[in-house]
């Protein structure tokens, strides 16, 4: 009994540090870009500053995340988790995952602990793609902005079009049954990382498990994590906002095609790219090739690209992209068709 208080005290000390460090991320990244000889206010201080920051914050997120699934692993087998997420009906689950996006405000990097967690804790690949789709895609900040710089009903169409995508995209997902094409160290979380055991663990074996599981999974992902934000920030800095506006004004068909190859290998989240949208409305871009740029910067982008590639075999990673990449384009397609 006294060496449970003991963890108990010290995971709730921990959890209070954590959160200590993850409000102060903002005012710590900028004072740590203050010391760079980089002048203020330069793409390359933009850039910095998104490194300096987004580094530890999707670090943090990752620690707590593969935590707390860990920790949750201990009550649920693999069976049970598969369940309350896979709903009777198939699609269920997809629609519960992507709900679940819409109140998780973060970029797709930041989304990615969280997918990590529910593939380990043997979710269904489809279920959890639908999430991943859906957290930096549409969320409660992206839409309480889009309906205060664009109106209503672009929200709402935005909204139901990105709710749409992330629940199809995972339908076809699963229904592909690509579970072989998961790294072998993914696959064997999923094997041996649910199970219940025989005698009903402690508070203190429950927090162990939940730092081993973090342990393990942040050891062989945090390389990947910095490489793919690296790649944000310098894109984050540098990307070529004239051209996107030239590009998106031109009617020809192409267009909407050209904005999401372009927006691939950009990275923002969300409310980061609604200042965007909102400008290239305004110079008379097209909504449907506007809204098509948005989703493939949120949705698809190079360092997601990255990270991902260390849960995901190449060929998965590469039916992901172009399942969603084709609900995109269907998107901006019909949205110039229908509604302009």
């Amino acid at each position: 009994m006294r060496n449970d208080r003991l963890w108990i005290s010290g995971t709730v000390a921990g959890l209070v540090l954590w959160a200590l460090l993850y409000s102060q991320l903002v005012p710590l990244s900028e004072w740590m870009a203050s010391f760079l000889p980089v002048a203020q206010g330069s793409r390359l201080h933009e850039a910095v500053v998104f490194f300096l920051y987004d580094t530890p914050k999707v670090l943090l997120l990752l620690l707590l995340v593969t935590f707390l699934m860990g920790t949750v692993r201990t009550f649920f087998s693999p069976e049970r988790t598969r369940a309350l997420l896979s709903g009777g009906r198939e699609g269920v689950g997809n629609v519960a995952a992507a709900c679940l996006g819409i109140v998780t405000p973060f970029c797709t990097c930041s989304a990615v602990p969280l997918f990590i967690g529910f593939v380990s804790a043997g979710v269904p690949l489809g279920v959890t793609f639908s999430f991943l789709i859906s957290a930096p895609m549409v969320n409660e900040v992206a839409l309480g902005l889009l309906f205060g710089l664009v109106g209503w009903r672009v929200a709402l169409i935005y909204l139901g079009f990105g709710l749409s995508l992330a629940v199809l995209a995972g339908i076809v997902i699963g229904r592909l049954h690509l579970e072989g094409w998961l790294e072998d160290w993914v696959r064997n979380l999923r094997t041996t990382g649910g199970e219940v055991p025989t005698l009903k663990p402690s508070p203190a074996d429950r927090i162990r498990a939940g730092l081993d599981s973090a342990r393990d999974i942040v050891g062989k992902v945090w390389p990947w994590m910095i490489a793919g934000i690296g790649a944000g920030a310098l894109i984050h800095g540098y990307a070529p906002r004239e051209l996107l506006a030239n590009l998106m004004g031109n009617g020809s068909w192409f267009s909407v095609p050209a904005v999401v190859l372009l927006g691939i290998p950009m990275y923002s989240n969300a409310a980061g790219i609604i200042p965007v949208v909102e400008a290239l409305l305004g110079k008379g871009a097209a909504l449907g090739t506007v809204l098509a740029f948005m989703m493939s910067v949120t949705a698809l982008s190079l360092p997601e690209a990255i990270i991902l590639r260390k849960v995901l075999t190449l060929r998965l990673t590469l039916v992901f992209f172009g399942v969603v990449a084709g609900g995109i384009l269907a998107v901006g397609f019909l949205f110039n068709a229908f509604l302009n």
